[in-house]
């Protein structure tokens, strides 16, 4: 069974003004794991290291901007992790003037072959994570199987957000039956209907059946499951509570 996470980003108003601190509270919620975002606010990799050693959790990755995986800002990335002990890097996304056209998506998945052939030659695994605009349609396919078509799959991996595959219309079991093994974490969060569109809830809430997506996901032994929510309407830490209670329920079905 794959391991329970928490993206980071889903208190980043927290993180930003006590880095450490939201952290820990973080750890306290039930997770297994904390799925960290490249902007540590001058928090040295020996502090993060000793707090998750102390609170009995480890990363469950880290999401790392585009220009933090080129040249010698590689080389700092891939040290500040090795010294937190986490080798799961993945790409946020992709900024706009890397993905206007097919041709920008090629080039892009090129930039990421070569990160993740660094990564790899480090000990790393290198990853990408989806938002909702790879899924629009570019010369009879998409934006995201052009990046992963284009992309070795040795070298690149796939975090799925499952939330912004289903906001673009389309299914993350069928994305995931495609790629299999190549999927190394799955962002996992409810979602309603609000004046006509999609946005996050709690799980359980929602009109999401998690519990489908994690049966299938465990056919390919996809390593993390990692909450990421964006929207609250109550307070965001005991949203987050009951999100680790909920999606474990349904992990251990």
């Amino acid at each position: 069974m794959g391991k329970l996470g928490i993206q980071l980003f889903s208190v980043w108003q927290y993180a930003e003004k006590d880095y450490l601190g939201t952290v820990e509270k973080l750890a306290d919620l039930g997770y297994e794991g904390i799925q960290l975002f490249a902007n540590f606010y001058n928090t040295s990799a020996v502090e993060l290291k000793r707090l998750m050693d102390r609170k009995g959790v480890v990363p469950a990755g880290s999401h790392v901007s585009i220009n933090q995986l080129q040249g010698d800002r590689l080389e700092k990335t891939l040290e500040y992790h090795a010294e937190i002990d986490n080798k799961l890097l993945i790409c946020p996304a992709l900024p706009e003037d890397m993905r206007k056209n097919a041709d920008d998506y090629r080039k892009s998945a090129q930039i990421l072959n070569q990160i993740g052939e660094k990564c790899k030659q480090n000990g790393f695994t290198f990853g990408y994570h989806n938002h909702a605009f790879e899924f629009k349609k570019i010369e009879e396919t998409t934006g995201f199987d052009l990046l992963f078509d284009q992309t070795d799959p040795e070298l690149v991996k796939i975090e799925l957000d499952c939330f912004w595959a289903i906001y673009a219309g389309f299914d993350p079991i069928q994305i995931i039956q495609k790629y299999k093994e190549r999927c190394v974490s799955l962002h996992m969060i409810d979602y309603k209907l609000q004046d006509g569109k999609k946005v996050n809830t709690e799980i359980g809430d929602g009109l999401f059946n998690l519990g489908e997506i994690v049966q299938v996901a465990k056919n390919y032994n996809i390593p993390w499951f990692t909450i990421e929510q964006e929207y609250y309407e109550n307070d965001p830490f005991e949203s987050l509570k009951m999100n680790a209670k909920n999606m474990r329920d349904i992990l251990v079905e």
